[in-house]
């Protein structure tokens, strides 16, 4: 499983911070510690070599201090060095020649000055200004920085690299693609074999262009529809008004026909609209409806109750079970969630279409969602429409749909309900020979 982004960058950002720490310290290790202060114990013997010569040459010019002070003095300017001449046991100064450059950060040495027998003449301290380790380090440093700002151009040009190929040109390709969306117009799906957020960004993308492209057929076939359903009444009292106008000798007998059929098929419209404007009246509800916390048990045992009883009034049976318990809730509006009840049992005794129908209802919990379930023994539905039952306006025979009334509307505003609550909803065959409709609804937390 790959690395999501959140995790990933904050990664790569330590990664970047130790490789630069791990070079530092290389640096350090090899160049400074390894290499360097090498040099600097070499200096430090030549420096010792020369206070040894100085403190020689002092000692041949003893007992004249005249010449001493001379020389020191010479010696103090020339190098750029401070001198200080003591008596052998340090408790006088005899000889003070500062340095010329001052005494800010200086160090110093000690060194006896001995006669030819090896007795003690006096003390000398020379003092060089402190710019030793500076002098000896800034090329080394020099050499470091540059290192190191490789070291970190590198691993900049990696990131970088690796931000424009993982995340920059996918948006890229993610934000031309958005350009170029239409409604109608179903393009091939953005493919991307990443786990991270941007696969996550793709995956949601497809599905929101192909749910553009599904709202946008519906829309046509919703039209379509609508259309072909106003179509058929009205075509039906167009040629009965042309008989009425036509045929003069038609008797009063045959005449109040024609008009009762106009009326039946003028209220057939009339139902279409209504039914129209229902639907679409429930779509702009869902958007405004409050919800309330709902425990699940009371509600399924409310409506298998109400179910039961209105079956049975038909000549119907209602069989209903759950594994629900009390402190079980969810958020709904309930109002809606029995509308969805409402046309699933409406469907089950609309088109099941047998003398003994038998209803099923029940109920379970599965991860974090409410499952009911809604099947009966009735006549089923084929397997090649399953799938369209939830389309708006699809009926499986058409002149079924004229016989037993309906727009097809019932399924479509059933799902609209479902998902508009966080759900999804589903159609199978029952294991008792009918239609099956199971729906889920998410338990509130």
């Amino acid at each position: 499983m790959k690395m999501k982004l959140r995790i990933k960058l904050p990664f790569l950002f330590l990664l970047m911070f130790v490789l630069l720490v791990v070079a530092a310290g290389l640096f350090l290790r090899i160049f400074i510690l390894g290499n360097e202060f090498v040099n600097v114990d070499r200096l430090r013997e030549k420096y010792a070599a020369e206070n040894r010569q100085i403190a020689d040459n002092v000692s041949r010019r003893y007992p004249d201090m005249q010449k001493i002070a001379t020389y020191l003095k010479q010696v103090s300017q020339e190098r750029h060095i401070g001198i200080k001449l003591f008596n052998d046991d340090l408790s006088h100064t005899l000889l003070v020649f500062p340095n010329p450059n001052g005494s800010r950060s200086s160090f110093g040495n000690w060194i006896p000055v001995r006669a030819a027998k090896h007795r003690l003449l006096f003390q000398l301290e020379v003092n060089r200004v402190g710019k030793l380790y500076l002098t000896l380090l800034s090329p080394a440093f020099i050499k470091g920085l540059y290192f190191l700002l490789f070291i970190f151009c590198m691993v900049f040009f990696t990131l970088t690299l690796h931000f424009h190929i993982k995340i920059t040109k996918p948006l890229q390709l993610l934000s031309t693609r958005l350009k170029n969306v239409k409604i109608g117009n179903s393009s091939v799906s953005l493919y991307s074999k990443r786990k991270d957020e941007i696969g996550e960004l793709y995956q949601y993308f497809n599905q929101m262009e192909q749910r553009l492209y599904q709202a946008h057929q519906e829309q046509i076939n919703m039209i379509a529809a609508m259309a072909h359903d106003l179509k058929t009444p009205l075509t039906s009292i167009n040629g009965f008004v042309e008989l009425l106008a036509l045929q003069k000798n038609l008797s009063e007998k045959e005449k109040q026909e024609y008009y009762d059929l106009i009326a039946k098929k003028s209220r057939h419209m009339v139902e279409l609209i209504n039914s129209f404007s229902a639907f679409t009246r429930d779509e702009l509800e869902l958007e405004t409806h409050p919800r309330e916390r709902v425990e699940v048990k009371k509600l399924f045992e409310r409506i298998a109750a109400e179910y039961e009883t209105e079956l049975s009034s038909l000549n119907f049976r209602l069989h209903w079970n759950h594994s629900f318990k009390g402190n079980q809730y969810l958020c709904i509006n309930e109002h809606m969630i029995r509308r969805v009840f409402g046309n699933l049992f409406s469907n089950a005794v609309r088109y099941g279409e047998k003398p003994d129908l038998q209803v099923y209802l029940s109920g379970f919990i599965q991860g974090n969602s409410v499952y009911f379930q809604v099947e009966d023994n009735g006549q089923g539905v084929p397997d090649q429409d399953l799938a369209s039952l939830f389309m708006k306006f699809f009926t499986v025979d058409k002149s079924r749909q004229t016989k037993k009334g309906g727009t097809g509307l019932g399924l479509s505003s059933c799902k609209s309900i479902v998902e508009h609550h966080g759900g999804q909803i589903e159609a199978f065959h029952s294991e008792y020979g009918g239609l099956a409709i199971r729906f889920s609804i998410p338990l509130a937390r």
